[in-house]
């Protein structure tokens, strides 16, 4: 299972408010078809095919620019594990299981 944390900004934009290129790029990966959950300072994202993966975070990435943005910074973080399927929920509930002993 392939984990990706993404932070897409756009550069230059009118208002301190990035709400509306946010909402554009998650309904891109909503599009691809990617399991993904939104958090405050970035988006995670999940799938077993790497060709998929990249391809949603390009659609995500092209969806700030076609909200208006004229510049885009996208920042990707990965962890590619192969020895077993992980999924982001059972990465969280091992971390909380932990902590509860």
């Amino acid at each position: 299972m392939i984990s990706a944390e993404i932070t897409i900004i756009p550069i230059g934009t009118a208002k301190t408010s990035l709400s509306d290129y946010v909402a554009a790029a998650v309904a891109a990966l909503d599009k691809e078809g990617v399991k993904y959950a939104v958090s405050g300072m970035g988006t995670l994202i999940e799938s077993n095919d790497a060709d998929e993966l990249f391809s949603a975070v390009k659609a995500a990435h092209e969806a700030v620019f076609l909200k208006g943005a004229e510049r885009v910074a996208t920042s990707i973080k990965i962890d590619d594990r192969r020895d077993v399927e992980k999924s982001l929920n059972e990465k969280v509930s091992s971390v909380k299981e932990k902590m509860e002993r």
